[in-house]
């Protein structure tokens, strides 16, 4: 998979709609995720979107998710831009520069769905995620 950079949307309970809503503006495929296929333990965020994508025939790609209850979302800090692909060195390298002095926020490790995952703040602001997808065994 080549790399890919890309918005990440957080939204306040009512991701599905809204990607379901970009979807129809844009066309292409929308996968989603619940938080509650993951094994969220509060029942209440079990129908939200721990992570949805939307690739367009345009060539577009949108992310987006729910914000979970412990983090705060408010109106200015509800994106990211993501990098995700499967390329492990180039994507450390990318991290290693971008979360220098930075405020991690989730350091780059194995997550739970299995793919090395990372954010941070870097020093002027901007909020990344980074993905690196790991090989299905």
């Amino acid at each position: 998979m080549t790399s890919r950079l890309n918005p990440y949307l957080s939204f306040d309970g009512d991701a599905r709609q809204a990607l379901e809503f970009y979807k129809d503006v844009f066309g292409g495929t929308l996968t989603v995720n619940t938080f509650g296929e993951f094994g969220h333990p509060d029942a209440a965020q079990a129908d939200k979107i721990m992570h949805g994508m939307l690739e367009t025939p345009a060539g577009f790609t949108l992310m987006g998710a729910d914000t979970p209850p412990e983090m705060q979302r408010t109106a200015g800090n509800n994106y990211s831009v993501s990098i995700s692909g499967d390329d492990d060195s180039e994507l450390r390298g990318y991290w290693e520069k971008l979360s220098a002095d930075a405020s991690v926020s989730v350091p780059l490790e194995k997550q739970m769905w299995g793919d090395v995952f990372g954010m941070c703040t870097d020093r002027f602001g901007v909020p990344w995620m980074m993905n690196i997808t790991q090989p299905q065994g």
